[in-house]
């Protein structure tokens, strides 16, 4: 433990959101860079694909989601199924002195109509798979042409509508929207915490009884003057309980608390138990609710039975007597038993 402890809840909180700034920072990284080399912003704003370019050099020079127009489409007679269902009618056509396989959307072919005079579609570029591989088989039967032949004139590349699937790339553009907001502002208010401790959950928790800045100010002074008990990371001083853990900080008026007690969780893998932790579990008035997890047996127990002395309204363990105790004592978040009653009284 330092012996030092000049502003040490607010270099803890700093200390603590320092820590939480690497994830999400990793995570945009991550972002960024799955964004570049797999060219995701082509998903929503694909490329046209260039008349005298080949789907092969397209597909080798990195760009799978295009968008084109085709003319005189004419119906293979085979379809692509997935659980039964029809996901596609395969055409081909002829484009620059190459023919082409295209995998249309049953709504695109209107259910397989024989040819199409001209379509405008958004699709993927794809390499030609086994299945690929059995449709120019069937063809060249159909045709009379030997397998060879009809490989030597049509592209081992293909355009599949349905691969560029409009639902999922929207569901995917939002996953990542929603989720690179959030990294983001993890990052902005880890960095607004770091700078103005105050602004913090842990000390704006404070304005249910006062003025945040001033009951930190008084539980910095008074923990750096004459700390009444201390453990590795928590701390009682005349009028504040103290929380600077890893896992989380917390300023709680000792006046304000009205029930404690602990929790024990037993870590085992399999069938081998290695170890034993215990959490505080402390309520508050105006329904504040902290869990300081993972200490040991003892420190809880002297915080316990130092904070039921300072204070002798504090209800001490977990029993339902004092569970309904402490609900009589707070009441119910919201009303919520009220707006219950209300809703089945108009029910």
């Amino acid at each position: 433990m330092p012996e030092n402890y000049d502003h040490y809840i607010s270099k803890n909180i700093k200390a603590f959101y320092k820590r939480r700034l690497a994830a999400p920072i990793i995570y945009l990284i991550v972002l960024m860079l799955a964004w570049h080399f797999f060219s995701l912003s082509a998903v929503f704003s694909p490329d046209i694909l260039p008349d005298d370019t080949s789907l092969e050099t397209t597909f080798r020079g990195g760009k799978q989601y295009i968008s084109t127009t085709l003319s005189d489409l004419k119906f293979t007679g085979y379809t692509q199924s997935i659980f039964g269902h029809t996901n596609g009618y395969y055409y081909y056509t002829m484009r620059d002195e190459e023919c082409i396989i295209v995998l249309l959307s049953p709504n695109t072919s209107e259910e397989g109509l024989p040819s199409i005079e001209e379509v405008t579609i958004k699709g993927k570029i794809s390499k030609g798979n086994e299945n690929f591989d059995t449709l120019l088989s069937n063809l060249s039967t159909d045709l009379n042409w030997t397998e060879n032949g009809i490989r030597n004139k049509v592209s081992s590349y293909y355009i599949s509508e349905p691969g560029f699937n409009h639902v999922g790339n929207w569901i995917l553009f939002a996953a990542i929207f929603i989720t690179g907001i959030y990294a983001l502002l993890c990052i902005v208010l880890s960095v607004i915490y770091m700078f103005f401790p105050v602004l913090s959950p842990a000390c704006q928790d404070l304005a249910l009884f006062g003025n945040p800045k001033k009951m930190l100010e008084q539980a910095e002074e008074e923990l750096a003057t004459l700390p009444q008990l201390a453990t590795e990371d928590m701390f009682i001083t005349e009028h504040f309980f103290i929380e600077t853990s890893v896992y989380g900080n917390a300023i709680v008026p000792i006046d304000e608390i009205i029930w404690i007690y602990k929790y024990s969780t037993l870590h085992k893998f399999f069938w081998y138990h290695f170890s034993i932790s215990y959490t505080l579990h402390i309520s508050a008035n105006k329904h504040l609710y902290i869990q300081c997890p993972k200490n040991i047996k003892s420190d809880i127990d002297g915080i316990i039975d130092y904070l039921s002395e300072a204070n002798h309204d504090i209800l001490v363990g977990f029993n339902e007597k004092n569970r309904l105790k402490v609900q009589e004592i707070q009441g119910t978040p919201m009303h919520f038993e009220k707006f219950i009653a209300f809703l089945n009284k108009r029910v």
